[in-house]
């Protein structure tokens, strides 16, 4: 028990040193207006609680107009300014919410970018980020939520301070009856707490998979698939069983708060009735008046309630924290790949790969297995096998995607991992056979939005044979791709896709060039032909070439054979071609047919 409040202290102070500094450097004004609304959400009640009694004893006694009248005003007029200048901070605190949780989002979504591309293929990662997302947006509320627990903590301790003021001095024994029941309350509500982060755990896979049924699979995007193949059953079948898991949480959560509730509710009804016979005894023995029995009751009830409402703000502070713990926790995690800071030198690069192994994380087969590679500066390399072969993971090992498992890549003799990491990737211009084409402009999708001279753009549309089609658009580069943001936006041909991932590429004006396989689903001639294209347009660049077919192979200087994880046979296309039984002269022989 011990060693769990220590650990909820320890998150508590490391999720408020996280995000309060940064929510006041950016938003000194939340803390401003939270500061004046805990002042008048303080004050409000105890306009009622001393202005009550006068208004009672003066109906019971003299009865005079005059007094009464002034009694209510203050009541009517005081109480309302108040209720009215709280819902106006109120409403300010809610605009810097919005304010804050679009910072906080910005923030975690550039850092989901930023991660070592090895954590977005990783399980443990993966339920980390849905952690944070739902802990921040869901369940604490996110930085004003957590503000909110603090400043209605601090709020009721003033109310609590000025109740117990008067209750000591008129009725003792009643802030005994109200602390008896308080304890009790902390020790359920503390129960109740830990279920709900226990809950909080166990749905965190659930929420992951729920939101991907929910929201992915009705994209537009996946119709075609859904329809033609009548998979709505089987998405419909999906989410009723990741539903009916969702709501096994939420049952396992809430018959263990039931009991609680029950024990609550008895301990309240217990309280008052101590509460009304221990001031009406008062009453009756003469010691206190109709006046203040009434203040008694009002006060006991803000005590009661203020000093509640306090430990649930504090366990809720706690629960909230534990919660938005999760997003700070993303925000440390800790990095897949070491990260050096040499600079990468400004000349030609000769790149080597030496006895280069790899296993993919939590699993245990090789998908490279001692591979040796030197590739020199403008060279251009064909790098072939079937399909399962390595090829694609050897190009995320030379990117630094992922790092080997065994042996080490070199840049101009020189460990890659000592290189500092933006620098070392800066050297690359992939075209991935899976690439991804942004729902913005052609303009956009081509420069990222990097500074680009007038002339250039146009020149690089002609080079790839694009030019014609994008002058024919009313917006030209300007125009929007696909319709996620836009109904005008135009639907590409995937030949056309892949052109603009290729200028692209080129745009970027990195040393070296990679292509792998982005024309995989062309015919052979087709493939062929952009290959070719690219080779010219790549000129004097190192370039690599990945493919199982051997569109490439002719116009490359050397050809990189992988079979199992390793690199089988090594030379130029006329030498592989004419070794006997070669893995390359077989593969040529069953498709030359489309190169002859």
């Amino acid at each position: 028990m011990a060693d769990n409040q220590k650990t909820e202290k320890n998150v508590v102070r490391k999720t408020l040193g996280y995000f309060m500094p940064i929510a006041w450097a950016h938003y000194k004004g939340f803390f401003f207006y939270g500061a004046l609304n805990i002042l008048l959400q303080a004050i409000r009640p105890f306009v009622l609680i001393l202005m009550t009694p006068l208004i009672l004893d003066e109906l019971l006694g003299a009865r005079e107009l005059q007094k009464l009248l002034t009694y209510v005003a203050v009541i009517a007029i005081g109480g309302t300014l108040l209720s009215l200048a709280a819902s106006v901070t109120g409403v300010i605190l809610e605009k810097y919410n919005e304010k804050m949780e679009n910072f906080f989002n910005e923030q975690m979504s550039r850092r989901v970018m930023e991660l070592d591309f090895q954590l977005t293929e990783d399980k443990e990662a993966l339920d980390q980020i849905e952690r944070a997302r739902t802990g921040m947006d869901w369940y604490s509320g996110g930085v004003y939520g957590i503000s909110l627990s603090v400043f209605n903590a601090i709020s009721n301790a003033l109310k609590i301070a000025g109740a117990i003021t008067l209750i000591l001095l008129r009725a003792p024994i009643l802030f005994v009856i109200t602390a008896c029941l308080l304890i009790i309350n902390t020790v359920l509500n503390s129960k109740q707490n830990s279920i709900e982060i226990k809950a909080f755990q166990r749905l965190a896979k659930s929420n992951r998979v729920f939101g991907y049924l929910g929201w992915e699979l009705v994209d537009f995007r996946y119709g075609k698939d859904i329809r033609l193949y009548d998979a709505a059953h089987m998405m419909v079948e999906k989410w009723n069983a990741y539903t009916q898991d969702s709501l096994t949480q939420w049952k396992w959560q809430a018959d263990r708060n039931l009991p609680l509730n029950i024990i609550k509710t008895i301990c309240a009804a217990v309280k008052d009735f101590c509460t009304y016979l221990y001031l009406g005894i008062l009453v009756i023995v003469g010691k206190m008046s109709i006046g203040i029995f009434s203040q008694m009751l009002t006060a006991g009830s803000t005590f009661h309630t203020a000093l509640q409402d306090f430990i649930e703000n504090m366990q809720d502070l706690v629960k909230r924290t534990n919660y938005a713990y999760e997003y700070v926790k993303f925000m440390h995690y800790p990095p897949a790949i070491i990260k050096g800071n040499q600079s990468v030198p400004d000349r030609p690069h000769t790149i080597e790969f030496k006895n280069v192994s790899f296993t993919y994380p939590n699993t245990e087969v090789k998908v490279l297995d001692g591979v040796n590679l030197t590739l020199h500066p403008g060279e251009h390399l064909s790098v072939v096998g079937l399909n399962g072969a390595g090829k694609t993971t050897f190009i995320k090992l030379l990117c630094r995607l992922y790092d080997p498992t065994a042996g080490e890549i070199l840049l101009d003799g020189t460990n890659i991992k000592e290189y500092d990491y933006r620098e070392y990737m800066a050297l690359f211009s992939p075209v991935f056979q899976d690439f991804k084409l942004f729902g913005f402009s052609i303009r956009d999708n081509i420069t990222l939005e990097a500074p680009c001279e007038e002339t250039e753009l146009p020149s690089l549309l002609t080079q790839i044979g694009l030019k014609d089609k994008v002058d024919s658009l009313e917006n030209g580069v300007d125009t929007i791709l696909f319709k996620f943001f836009d109904e005008s936006g135009i639907e590409p041909s995937g030949g056309e896709q892949q052109k603009i991932a290729i200028a692209r590429a080129l745009f970027k004006k990195s040393p070296i060039v990679i292509v792998d396989e982005p024309t995989a689903a062309l015919d052979p001639v087709a493939e062929y032909d952009i290959y070719r294209q690219f080779d010219t347009l790549v000129g004097h660049k190192t370039a690599i070439y990945i493919s199982h077919r051997l569109s490439s192979c002719k116009f490359c200087d050397r050809i990189a054979v992988f079979s199992d994880g390793c690199i089988r046979e090594y030379g130029t296309h006329d030498e592989l071609v004419q070794k006997a039984d070669g893995i390359y002269a077989e593969m040529f022989a069953a498709q030359a047919q489309y190169y002859n």
